[in-house]
């Protein structure tokens, strides 16, 4: 649901975007949603006791990455009202820097998930994996359509939008986590 409310984000923000590249957008949040519980899986069968430290880290990395990201989208949406013909402000769009760092940030609490499939054979927690992917795919395909279509009710706030989505996320991921960290 991460990577799906990221998408509309992306689409919110990118409104003419191509389908090139909201095939591209789907294809790295879903490689994200399969590497990292596979990554989770495989650290539970070699570093168990090096990885449990890291939990702790990952609400705080989820909420700093959406954050920062979300943050840039509010500066330049705020930024670009300051100029006096908005007209002639270019639009910019989700760079592959950005869209791998909402990968990281999205997927990083499915690294929890690696946990839950430990007791899997690797061929059974690779199934999984690839089940997510297909999933999160779909999801955010669907996901960037839709960000797209209310772009063009909303297009001189989806950049301010998209910038709180991505913050309430990070928010949402942080708390969640910390939450089931500390029961």
């Amino acid at each position: 649901m991460d990577a799906f409310s990221l998408s509309i984000a992306d689409g919110l923000n990118e409104p003419q975007m191509k389908k090139r590249k909201m095939l591209g957008i789907a294809f790295t949040f879903s490689l994200f949603q399969f590497g990292m519980p596979m990554l989770g899986w495989v650290c539970v069968h070699t570093l168990v006791e090096k990885f449990n430290a890291f939990r702790y880290a990952i609400p705080w990395i989820a909420l700093i990455l959406l954050s920062f990201i979300g943050g840039k989208m509010i500066y330049e949406y705020l930024r670009s009202r300051k100029k006096v013909d908005s007209n002639l402000a270019e639009k910019k769009t989700i760079g592959f820097f950005a869209l791998a760092l909402q990968g990281i940030a999205t997927s990083i609490d499915a690294l929890s998930v690696g946990f839950t499939i430990a007791d899997y054979q690797w061929n059974l927690a690779l199934y999984a994996c690839a089940l997510i992917a297909i999933v999160t795919f779909f999801f955010c395909i669907v996901g960037v359509i839709f960000g797209k279509k209310i772009s063009l009710k909303f297009s001189s706030y989806a950049e301010l939008i998209g910038g709180f989505i991505l913050i309430g996320i990070g928010v949402e991921i942080f708390i969640s986590n910390m939450l089931e960290l500390y029961r």
